[in-house]
């Protein structure tokens, strides 16, 4: 069985790994382990929060990683907001739509390492706007249905979830509508619910890096 070792930034993320992807690409023969990383800055809890601070200490857990890998794939699970800007291709990004240039960006930091066996991985804008997928998942765990029809009419108003823009980030609409929302514990709980193949279906950017994944372990 072919392994990816899988760099994610908080407690949300690794039981995303575990609780959405891990069962699909197992009947892949993939093999995926979430790895924290180091540089998180809460370290447990119901509010865990992870966090990329410089490129610097998230180069170092990579080139950690790929040492230790072997013929294993090495990629991430981070959000494009709050990305730091020394990461590389920030600091050139055009000030254009942010969906023209988070792919240049992971290019870039794939570059950076010149490492065929590292795919670097943006969630855009956010890992919350997979929770838009499916406008009907995230009322029903917070138990307001009251909230359904406004938590729709976010989604509608854009041609993806990943298009919700980063001036009114998707984690910052979703709180807005439903204070008792903690990320942590209704994140994977939502995503696991709307499923795999309505994620993939609804945000492409997302669906590239399954894709890609799914061609690792078929090679």
């Amino acid at each position: 069985m072919k392994r990816a070792l899988v760099l994610v930034e908080g407690y949300t993320e690794e039981r995303f790994v575990k609780d959405v992807l891990q069962e699909h690409f197992w009947t892949l023969n993939l093999s995926l382990t979430p790895t924290l990383l180091v540089t998180k800055t809460v370290k447990d809890g119901a509010d865990f929060r992870g966090g990329v601070t410089t490129f610097k200490k998230f180069a170092n857990d990579v080139r950690r990683l790929l040492q230790g890998a072997g013929d294993a794939l090495v990629t991430t699970c981070l959000d494009y907001d709050g990305l730091p800007v020394d990461f590389p291709g920030m600091a050139t990004r055009p000030a254009d739509k942010a969906g023209a240039h988070v792919a240049q960006i992971e290019q870039a930091i794939a570059a950076h390492f010149a490492d065929p066996r590292f795919l670097p991985y943006l969630a855009f804008h956010e890992f919350e706007a997979l929770l838009f997928a499916s406008p009907d998942e995230l009322p029903k765990a917070m138990t307001d249905m009251s909230k359904q029809a406004q938590f729709q009419a976010i989604r509608e108003s854009y041609p993806t979830p990943e298009d919700i823009d980063e001036v009114n980030w998707p984690s910052k609409r979703i709180v807005s509508l439903f204070r008792a929302y903690r990320k942590a514990l209704h994140g994977p709980l939502v995503a696991k619910r709307i499923g795999l193949e309505r994620l993939r279906a609804e945000c492409p950017h997302f669906a590239a890096w399954i894709s890609k994944l799914e061609d690792f372990a078929r090679q």
